[in-house]
């Protein structure tokens, strides 16, 4: 408890020195950079380090030192200004002295401008006459020894300017940024100076609310999801939930948007309109066993998507958007992405999408405000066609539809899995042996219908089933009993079964009736499930065209090797699996 009252004091401070920026030079500049810190990121720092900047406005802070709000507010302007004076020039990546240079001047800028508080290890002066950026580097290459010495905030690696670009950001012009804040800064000052109110941005916030009233007023699509939000503006509320533009909790309808972001009317529309969308489309139950954000990253780049080839809005300055995923919906771009997922979660932050209990929207308020949404966009969708309200694209319209569908019962999808593996074996007319119904004509023979025995036998199929006793024992009897009935309504009379926990039990080979009645989970250890597929792929006697149906919790290995065979799983409902699956998922309700 002491610890994490500790860590929390941590954060609390570098949330304060962010506020204290907001009222600085670099005003301009706080809304547009992206703050990462705490357990994850400190794992990648020196203890002496306090932080890097990448030039796509990530800053990462080590959280693990231990600083007062005002160094942090140092350590934050010493990285901005980093962005904003251009220090990322192509020409000098990879050369340590432009680094030192820059720290330098960035340095001898914060004194001059009494910025925070220096950490003790930057209570130096400037060691040269210099002051441009390009004199001082060049003079370091002439004199290197001034560098060696000179303090840095990421002494445990020399550089805290990472030239690393994620493909899937758009890049700021920070310069402007710092430029736009400086007039800012100037023109609070004179108000003051003259006895005048001067900026301030809670009275700034018509821009979005204007834009909510937009869409209720004027885009049928979305008018009925749009009044159904209420717009939470709150300073302490953004900066507690990392909220850097805008996020959307649907069970609460509410929308909180970070008031520090200066976004045109046209640019809130665009983003209020992305909200909307999360929330009518269901993205947040749609995400099923997916990790959480990188499916949300997923939709992201979807309604980008639509909405710039729709012309709602201006799209802002940093929002996913990639010409690669046109035309793509949120389960391709999903699977396109997770092979890079540590790529695209490196920068990622936290989502717009507030995630709810999943037990929540299984209960009558949740299926109510769930019917809501696909009620809203779907009579939303009939207007703006009826009515000729613009363009939409293919995609969308494709979503709003299938919304109006109820969703396939599980026990029928399974259904259908089965009809794909095997196909219903057709009786066939042959004279071995006699047709008995010829009695109007007994001396003309007549063939009976006859079923190949040889081709029911070759029917097969396994079941690697997890046995560790965290599934629910009603929930897997009413599974083994669904598998037991469509195994026969096909003809499939040979179920090869293994059991998994710590260790595979090779149960042999059952009939459909055996699984359903007489089978006895065995084991209860943990749950390692690459032993039996294994077990199942050396046996030379199990058909390596046999489909694997795959029964877990969840609980099992990270990833699985299928050997090329065609597979599918069967989990309960809310449980998901921790790896990308391949084949079909069916989950018992």
């Amino acid at each position: 408890m002491a610890k994490g009252k500790r860590e929390n004091k941590k954060e609390d401070a570098i949330a304060l020195a962010k506020e204290r920026l907001k009222k600085s030079a670099l005003c301009g500049m706080v809304g547009h950079v992206y703050l990462r810190y705490g357990p994850y990121w400190e794992k990648e720092f020196a203890k002496s380090d306090w932080g890097y900047v990448t030039q796509d406005g990530i800053l990462v802070l080590n959280s693990g030192r231990d600083a007062s709000p005002k160094e942090w507010e140092y350590v934050l302007a010493h990285l901005m200004l980093h962005l904003g004076l251009g220090h990322f020039d192509s020409r000098y990546q990879g050369k340590p002295m432009w680094n030192a240079a820059c720290d330098m001047v960035v340095t001898q800028f914060l004194r001059d401008c009494k910025i925070g508080t220096p950490p003790p290890e930057f209570t130096w002066e400037l060691p040269l006459s210099a002051k441009e950026e390009q004199e001082v580097y060049e003079e370091l290459c002439l004199r290197p020894e001034l560098a060696e010495d000179q303090p840095c905030m990421m002494p445990g690696r020399h550089s805290d300017m990472v030239w690393e670009t994620a493909q899937f950001r758009h890049c700021q012009d920070f310069p402007k940024l710092l430029a736009e804040s400086f007039t800012q800064a100037m023109r609070q000052a004179v108000y003051e100076a003259g006895g005048k109110e001067g900026f301030h941005p809670e009275k700034a916030d018509g821009a979005y609310r204007e834009a909510r009233e937009w869409f209720i007023s004027s885009y049928p699509l979305l008018g009925a999801v749009a009044a159904s939000f209420q717009i939470v503006a709150d300073r302490d509320i953004a900066a507690r939930m990392q909220v850097d533009v805008a996020a959307v909790d649907a069970k609460l309808q509410e929308i909180y948007v970070n008031p520090d972001c200066r976004l045109s009317r046209e640019e809130w529309r665009f983003v209020l309109a992305h909200e909307f969308l999360h929330a009518a489309l269901r993205h947040e139950t749609r995400c099923g066993e997916r990790h959480p954000l990188l499916w949300n990253i997923a939709c992201d780049y979807v309604i980008n998507d639509w909405l710039l080839e729709m012309g709602v809005g201006i799209m802002p300055e940093g929002v996913l958007y990639d010409q690669k995923f046109h035309g793509l919906s949120a389960e391709s771009v999903y699977d396109s992405i997770h092979e890079e997922m540590k790529d695209y979660l490196k920068f990622s932050g936290t989502g717009d999408i507030i995630w709810p209990e999943e037990e929540w929207w299984d209960a009558l308020e949740g299926r109510e405000l769930d019917e809501f949404f696909r009620s809203a966009v779907r009579q939303g969708l009939d207007y703006h066609q009826d009515k000729g309200r613009g363009y939409l694209p293919a995609g969308l319209v494709e979503e709003i539809r299938a919304l109006g569908c109820p969703p396939i019962r599980w026990d029928v999808s399974l259904a259908r899995w089965f009809e794909e593996q095997f196909a219903l074996t057709e009786p066939r007319r042959t004279y071995v042996r006699m047709s008995r119904r010829q009695s109007a004509a007994p001396d003309i023979p007549m063939p009976a219908w006859h079923r190949p025995e040889e081709l029911d036998e070759q029917k097969i199929f396994g079941v690697v089933l997890d046995t560790s006793g965290s599934m629910d024992r009603h929930l897997l009897a009413q599974a083994l009993g669904s598998i037991a009935s469509y195994a026969q309504s096909r003809d499939v009379n040979c179920v090869r079964v293994v059991f998994c926990d710590a260790a595979a039990y090779d149960q042999g080979v059952m009939s459909p009736d055996e699984i359903a009645g007489t089978v006895k989970v065995r084991g209860r250890g943990g749950t390692k499930l690459q032993p039996g597929i294994d077990l199942l792929d050396a046996d030379k006697r199990f058909p390596k065209d046999a489909p694997l149906l795959i029964i877990t919790d969840g609980q099992c290995d990270d990833k699985l090797t299928l050997w090329g065979r065609n597979h599918a799983y069967l989990i309960p409902s809310g449980a998901r699996l921790p790896f990308l699956p391949k084949g079909p998922v069916f989950r018992v309700k």
